[in-house]
């Protein structure tokens, strides 16, 4: 049985937890104001929030709810832009009214919801809220109408002084009155996603954001027998033990940019971060679903590549360890059996003596896969490269760690010629494909601006005029 709140409603249901919770709200709650468009995840229009008890505290994310399988929303409170309606219009609709942001009005309800999510969280500035509709794609386009009603949004945030985020969004017309009933009756739930009886037999499809399974096969997955692993709580968490980074593999990219762990250690984490997805699409996704997705370009796979992170197997009895750089056996062919699922991926975290950087490519800043992509991790001492790893994306059928162009670095002093060398040997060791994502020769050009990226960012002193001409 699933049970979560819907708006104010308790909702108890027996349908398959596969079920997409958008075609629920629609279907069997008739909430029509979420909208179907691409059901990819890409255009934003049918954005819910999810709101759920963490560490005691009443937290909210945007999701889409397209991709997003009904036992995913088991004991939270799931928003719709029914949920966030008030007498007349609520402070965001009323903004959007007052700048013409509406467009032709089909996109608009997950841009409110988007925002009502933005208006709850602890980071309220203006670049924060433009940050919240990155995965809300109107085709009407009229974006600055969109900035400045967000950016009325923001100055009213700007008055919340410490005050109690759903208090004041209440008291201010943001959102209904029952929001602040929430947090109690969650508590009061005795409820847990690691309490939904899991499915038995070979046919078991693991599910967790969901955000690539839906997109290749929502018609079929909603009806299998599903394996929930998004709420596990043994697959969740980011905790540093030594200098060894242990991650649970149902951590999201959101909990990876929150986190302190990642925080201290990555300081340009930020940048990195924001080049994966939209925000609505990191809330979902999870570090092991990019890995087991295979897929030749995957942000996380190729950011921890370059880490040289291992993972932790598991059958649900037996456990095995294998490196990432060596999971991947051919296109879409992994080291692992049909029962096996990643249960933790662990890491050494850098050094003070060593460097990291994340490049990418891609047609939109948001919300797009890469072209080519890129991470190096390089340990220095007294100006030579100790130990290093590079990978790249984009440019071979599988997530590349690639062996020979590390090595070369080893032992070398940072200069112009060294990059220019290096980027001749990464040309040897990849073998790119003409696709949609660009030409085999335009994939090579742009891996080898990309390893230049990387030095240019890191070492700053560098001859940059020389370098980018090498």
């Amino acid at each position: 049985m699933i049970q979560f709140i819907l708006n104010e409603k308790e909702i108890s249901t027996d349908l398959p937890k596969g079920t997409l919770l958008l075609d629920f709200i629609r279907y069997h709650k008739n909430l029509t104001g979420t909208k179907i468009g691409c059901r990819e995840g890409d255009c934003g229009a049918c954005t819910v929030l999810l709101g759920e008890i963490k560490k005691g505290e009443l937290i909210y994310n945007s999701f889409t709810s397209c991709l997003t399988p009904l036992g995913n929303a088991h004991g939270k409170h799931v928003v719709t832009i029914e949920g966030v309606n008030v007498q007349g219009l609520n402070y965001i609709q009323q903004a959007f009214a007052d700048e013409g942001a509406t467009q032709c009005g089909f996109c608009t309800p997950g841009f409110i919801v988007s925002l009502a999510g933005f208006c709850i969280d602890k980071n309220t500035s203006f670049q924060s809220g433009i940050d919240a509709v990155n995965g809300n794609i109107c085709r009407c386009t009229g974006y600055k109408s969109i900035e400045r009603a967000i950016e009325k949004i923001a100055d009213k945030m700007s008055e919340r002084n410490g005050q109690d985020a759903i208090q004041f969004a209440v008291q201010n017309n943001i959102l209904p009155a029952y929001f602040n009933t929430i947090r109690a009756r969650l508590m009061n739930y005795s409820l847990s996603t690691n309490g939904i009886a899991p499915e038995q037999g070979s046919t078991v499809k693991f599910v967790a954001g969901g955000t690539d399974l839906y997109v290749q096969q929502h018609d079929t997955i909603a009806d299998s027998p599903v394996e929930l692993l998004f709420d596990k709580d043994q697959l969740n968490g980011i905790f540093q033990q030594g200098n060894k980074c242990i991650m649970g593999a149902s951590v999201t990219v959101t909990d990876i940019l929150k986190s302190p762990v990642f925080q201290q250690h990555f300081p340009s984490l930020y940048k990195y971060m924001k080049l994966v997805s939209s925000t609505q699409i990191r809330n979902m996704a999870t570090i092991a679903g990019n890995i087991i997705n295979a897929s030749p370009i995957g942000d996380l796979t190729i950011f921890f590549l370059a880490l040289d992170a291992q993972l932790i197997l598991s059958d649900g009895v037996n456990k095995r360890e294998i490196a990432l750089r060596k999971f991947y056996k051919g296109y879409k062919q992994l080291d692992k059996t049909n029962d096996e699922f990643i249960e933790q991926i662990y890491f050494e975290l850098p050094t003070p003596s060593s460097k990291f950087n994340f490049e990418k490519v891609s047609k939109r800043t948001n919300l797009d896969i890469a072209s080519v992509n890129t991470a190096i991790h390089l340990t220095i001492q007294n100006e030579t490269i100790i130990e290093a790893s590079l990978s790249a994306g984009g440019i071979g059928p599988v997530p590349a760690y690639l062996q020979r162009s590390s090595s070369f670095l080893s032992g070398k002093t940072i200069s112009p010629e060294l990059v220019s060398g290096l980027v001749d040997i990464a040309q040897e060791e990849i073998s790119p494909i003409s696709d949609a994502r660009g030409t085999a020769t335009y994939k090579r050009l742009l891996l080898g601006q990309l390893i230049k990226a990387h030095f240019v960012t890191l070492f700053p002193a560098l001859d940059v005029n020389k370098l980018m001409t090498a």
